[in-house]
């Protein structure tokens, strides 16, 4: 017997109920991103690997999925040099493009390409696929979809905040309590600096970026292993411990980092942006978390990561901004600052706390039975006012029994279903049954439509997944 098909690890195919809850998800994301005035851009998800390599560090460049040149790949490529099993040089002959790792570097190219045809600032948002090639649990996969939402070519802190409101009204839209977690990369230089390592601000972010993950004596592990100083290493930890309010935190810096000008300038962002987050409505709590690194190394100003309060999936969502991502692709001192919104791991939080059962979801709302052949030109009638009233509707296809008609409805949780028989046409009546209560009643057809905007809208179109 042959065995089943499967797919990739860390991929998944998706059921209608499921796409349904997704495409909620897409759509209260993409409502809250054009109340903000944001436009959307798509880019393609392969793009060529010298656009993507040196972008997100050593870590990142290694989760890349490079793909393949077509044709005989192997023809460049001597004998000697696939002995050699060096895969780094032997992947930059064989493979030309490669899967897109996030949305923000295609973003950076296409902004550099198509600079001519864009307005500054420039407010873009951008829901698709990404892959990486990493090991995948829980909450983790290796295809799986962001929604990212960016402003480039303004450097105000005012897009920073913006970004945080979004965040704050599409959290409180799914009904998700959350943190709302901000440092800023010039603080972490200043604390590279205090530390005496100031070349190392790399190797010091990725190790503390973990420290959630594996612990303060991992960290301190990881920095000795990548060759940092005892005595640097003990001059960090009161800094990653700092304790208390916001500004009690930042005038502790101030002192520490009085020598740094990059984490003096650092602290000086973080106030102005926490003075409008503090004359702000936010439903959600922020605090200063100074040991939230973000590993990309394309970060330059403020860092945001989100994550729920009632469930422990790791970030939900997260962002910072980018001074001069652009300057790689040929365009200099364009700065950008965005965030990306995690759906799979929004999903998961969803269904892990049980908020999707607030909801119905079922995409079609209305189902017109069959009759026979007879009855069949008076209910696709029916079914053209329903269409043009825009009601999601359709008719069972084949005359089969009542029961199995019903049980389909039942199944794909059709609130209501017309009858359309004998009777009904020959006293130009339908009769409607809503499935849920068990209620039917009899109204005429030149009444439907009253009907679509009275009780049908009362009771189909509160809280479905549209």
């Amino acid at each position: 017997m042959s065995s089943k098909p499967s797919i990739p690890k860390g991929t998944r195919d998706f059921s209608t109920e499921e796409m349904l809850k997704r495409e909620y998800i897409f759509e209260t994301i993409k409502q809250v991103f054009k109340l903000y005035g944001y436009q959307p851009i798509e880019t393609p998800a392969m793009e060529n690997l010298s656009t993507l390599l040196g972008k997100y560090g050593e870590e990142g460049d290694k989760l890349l999925f490079k793909i393949l040149n077509s044709g005989d790949f192997l023809s460049s490529v001597s004998d000697e040099e696939i002995l050699k099993h060096e895969p780094g040089k032997l992947s930059s002959k064989i493979c030309e493009k490669g899967l897109r790792y996030d949305l923000t570097v295609p973003f950076a190219r296409y902004v550099v390409q198509h600079r001519d045809e864009i307005v500054f600032p420039f407010k873009r948002y951008q829901i698709q696929p990404v892959w990486r090639a990493d090991r995948p649990q829980k909450g983790r996969y290796r295809e799986f979809f962001q929604c990212d939402v960016d402003v480039i070519g303004s450097d105000s802190l005012l897009n920073e905040y913006e970004l945080i409101k979004i965040v704050d009204d599409i959290f409180a839209r799914f009904k998700i309590s959350i943190v709302t977690k901000i440092n800023n990369r010039k603080i972490l230089s200043g604390i590279a600096d205090y530390i005496g390592e100031s070349d190392r601000i790399t190797d010091i972010t990725v190790a503390i970026d973990k420290l959630d993950k594996i612990g303060i004596e991992a960290v301190n592990a990881e920095l000795g292993v990548k060759g940092l100083s005892a005595e640097a290493i003990f001059k960090l930890q009161p800094v990653l411990k700092l304790s208390g309010n916001t500004e009690t935190k930042l005038a502790k810096l101030e002192n520490l980092l009085s020598q740094s000008d990059s984490g003096m300038k650092g602290i000086s962002e973080m106030r102005r942006l926490f003075s409008l987050i503090d004359r702000s409505t936010l439903s959600c709590d922020t605090e200063l978390d100074l040991t939230l690194a973000r590993g990309l190394n394309y970060y330059t100003g403020a860092i945001i990561e989100v994550k729920s309060k009632d469930v422990s999936f790791g970030s939900i969502c997260g962002g910072g901004r980018y001074d001069n991502l652009t300057g790689v692709f040929g365009m200099e001192g364009v700065s950008g600052v965005g965030i990306s919104f995690g759906a799979d791991r929004i999903y998961d939080v969803l269904s892990h706390l049980n908020l999707f059962n607030e909801l119905k979801v079922s995409s079609t709302e209305v189902l017109v039975l069959n009759f026979g052949a007879e009855e069949t030109k008076y209910a696709l009638g029916i079914l053209e006012e329903l269409h043009r009233a825009n009601v999601r509707s359709e008719y069972y296809p084949d005359a089969a029994k009542l029961k199995k008609q019903m049980s389909y409805a039942d199944a794909k949780k059709i609130p209501y279903i017309i009858i359309a028989g004998e009777d009904e046409i020959m006293n130009s009546n339908i009769t409607i049954k809503n499935m849920s209560s068990g209620e039917q009643k009899t109204i005429l057809l030149t009444d439907l439509e009253v009907f679509i905007n009275t009780e049908f809208k009362q009771t189909v179109r509160t809280g479905l997944l549209a």
